[in-house]
């Protein structure tokens, strides 16, 4: 069986009005249609990179982002990652928190190699 492996730097989803705070909407809309686009005939596993992102969600946004990975997560054949730094991982902790809770299978890395061994 193949897998896909969909690597997403921060930078393609996480995007900013004019200025510099971040556009929520915009980021959630890029991120859900990232997720959706995966093709559904691979055994796919995907992972958002965050550690060089220089914006911040908040809480409610994470929870928002959550509930968006819900709708789109009937593309999720597998598991997602989301690698952040250490400093970020309380808020990455929280998004992956939220979106198990809807039944998607995420979860948050500060290791690089620890998001790939658990993917597989």
């Amino acid at each position: 069986m193949s897998t896909y492996i969909r690597i997403i730097p921060a930078h393609e989803f996480i995007k900013a009005v004019p200025e510099g705070e971040l556009d929520f909407e915009k980021s959630k809309e890029l991120l859900a249609k990232i997720v959706s686009v995966s093709a559904p005939a691979f055994d796919h596993k995907i992972i958002v990179d965050t550690r060089k992102a220089h914006t911040k969600f908040t809480i409610t946004d994470l929870w928002y982002l959550a509930a968006e990975l819900s709708k789109a997560g009937r593309h999720l054949s597998r598991k997602m990652a989301v690698v952040c730094p250490l400093e970020g991982f309380d808020y990455a902790g929280f998004l992956a928190l939220c979106a198990q809770n809807r039944g998607v299978p995420v979860m948050a890395f500060t290791s690089f190699g620890d998001a790939i061994e658990w993917l597989f």
